[in-house]
């Protein structure tokens, strides 16, 4: 037996699913490349203040500056699908107590 889709909740529906990881999937790749840009850039500033590096230390920052970036990027998209699609108020929904009126 199939489970129909909620239409409170988008991603259970598998259509708009699969546009929205994608989209998430196409957002990762585009700040995969900024992430390793900004290594480059990171190694390269400190090549030209510090001088030579030496070549742990430049692989090192090197992951370091992209990991971070990329982590960062990652983390942002999944609070943008997580609100885009309808699971923030999946969410939010166990936080109302019926016996507390907040429309006041």
């Amino acid at each position: 037996m199939q489970r129909m889709p909620d239409e409170r909740f988008p991603l259970d529906d598998p259509a708009y699913a699969k546009f929205a990881w994608g989209r998430f999937k196409r957002l990762l790749g585009w700040m995969g490349l900024v992430s390793l840009i900004c290594g480059a850039i990171a190694v390269w500033l400190l090549q030209r203040y510090t001088g030579i590096l030496p070549l742990h230390m430049g692989i090192a920052s090197f992951l370091g500056v992209t990991l971070t970036v990329f982590l960062a990027a990652a983390l942002m998209g999944l609070i943008f699908l997580s609100s885009g699609s309808g699971h923030d108020e999946q969410v939010d929904r166990f936080n109302h107590d019926p016996d507390v009126d907040t429309d006041r």
